[in-house]
C-alpha cells in the first residue's frame, strides 16, 4: 500500500497512527555506551548521557527520482515536514552538516530553532542555513581542523571532499556561496555542495567517524582511531576505497553503513537498498574481517 494511499484510507483521525504501524520496530535505547540512532540516508542521531549530537539530520525525505534512470529534478521544491522532525527529534546539543545538498542540510534551521543546537558548518552551509532562516546565533562557521571540545563531549572537524558520480566522475550539484547570504533557495539544485566535512564526534568513552559522502583526503584520516565510522556506500570512482579507508583509520571495531537506502521512500517506512549495501558489506568483511558490520533499519538504534 502506498503512504498516499494509505493516508486517504485511515482518515484524518487515524492517518498517524495508520503510518506508525507500518513503521520498523525501533528498538529502545540501551542503558550505557553511546548510543546512535539511524533517521536514514546520512541522518544520524549520537547519544550518551544526556548529550545528543545529530549528524546531516534531513527526515522529510521529498520525492526527488534521485533514483530513476532519468535521476534527480533539479526543480524539485524544497519542502520540510516539521511535524515528522518534531515527532522524532525532541533534543539537541550540537548539529553536524557535512555539507549542502538537499538530502543533508535543509531541516536544520527548524531542528536548531526548537532545540537550542549548536550547527557545525562551513561558510557555504552557514550561509545556505542563514538564508533557510537559521537562528544566526547558533551557527559555528568552521573550515576543517578545528577541535572543539564541551567536556560532556567533543568535535573534530576533519577537512573532506564529496563523492565523484556518473562516467565522469562529477559532484553532483556543485558549487560554492561565499561572502553574501544567497537568496532562499527554493529548488534542490539551490542547495550546493559547498565543500565538504567530516566530524570525529567523542562522547560517551567512545568516538564515531562521520564522514558526508564516499570520499575522503587520507592526509586527515591518517592517525585517527575511532571506535566506529559511519561509512557511505558507493566510492566506486575512488581507488581502494573501503581497504584503504579502515587501513588508515586502524580497522575501527564497528562499521554502521549509510547513505544506502532510497531517500525518496519515507522515513517510517522500512529502508529501501540502492544497490550498494551488499556490496560495501563483502568489501568491509574482505578488508576488515574482524569489524561488526551493523547495518540498521529506519528509526532503529545500537549502541556502542
Amino acid at each position: 500500500m502506498s503512504r498516499r494511499t494509505l493516508l486517504a484510507s485511515a482518515g484524518a483521525a487515524g492517518a498517524a497512527a495508520a503510518l506508525a504501524a507500518c513503521a520498523p520496530a525501533a528498538a529502545p535505547a540501551p542503558a550505557g555506551g553511546l548510543t546512535l540512532r539511524w533517521f536514514g540516508n546520512n541522518a544520524w542521531e549520537l547519544t550518551a548521557g544526556e548529550v545528543t549530537v545529530l549528524v546531516d539530520p534531513w527526515l522529510t525525505r521529498f520525492r526527488t527520482g534521485a533514483y530513476t534512470p532519468a535521476g534527480a529534478d533539479p526543480a524539485t521544491p524544497i519542502t520540510v515536514d516539521t511535524a515528522l522532525l518534531d515527532r522524532y527529534v525532541t533534543k539537541a546539543d550540537a548539529i553536524v552538516v557535512t555539507h549542502g545538498h538537499y538530502d543533508h542540510l535543509p531541516d536544520v534551521p527548524h531542528i536548531a530553532a526548537r532545540t537550542g543546537a549548536t550547527v557545525f558548518g562551513n561558510e557555504t552551509h552557514c550561509n545556505l542555513l542563514r538564508a533557510l532562516d537559521a537562528p544566526a546565533e547558533q551557527l559555528n562557521q568552521v573550515r576543517g581542523g578545528e577541535r572543539v571540545d564541551y567536556g560532556s563531549y567533543r568535535i573534530d572537524v576533519v577537512p573532506s571532499v564529496h563523492s565523484m558520480t556518473g562516467p565522469r566522475a562529477r559532484v553532483p550539484f556543485p558549487g560554492s556561496r561565499p561572502g553574501a547570504v544567497p537568496p532562499r533557495p527554493r529548488t534542490i539544485a539551490d542547495l550546493v555542495e559547498g565543500g565538504t566535512l567530516g566530524y570525529e564526534i567523542t562522547l560517551g568513552g567512545r568516538s564515531v567517524l562521520a564522514l558526508g559522502g564516499a570520499n575522503y583526503l587520507e592526509r586527515e584520516l591518517a592517525g585517527r582511531r575511532p571506535d566506529a565510522v559511519l561509512l557511505p556506500v558507493g566510492g566506486g570512482s575512488v581507488p581502494d576505497y573501503v581497504p584503504r579507508l579502515l587501513d588508515l583509520l586502524g580497522h575501527p571495531a564497528t562499521v554502521l553503513p549509510t547513505h544506502w537506502d532510497n531517500f525518496d521512500e519515507p522515513l517510517e517506512r522500512p529502508a529501501v537498498d540502492t544497490g550498494g549495501l551488499d556490496k560495501l558489506r563483502a568489501a568491509v568483511a574482505k578488508a576488515s574481517p574482524a569489524a561488526r558490520f551493523v547495518a540498521l533499519d529506519h528509526l532503529q538504534r545500537h549502541t556502542l
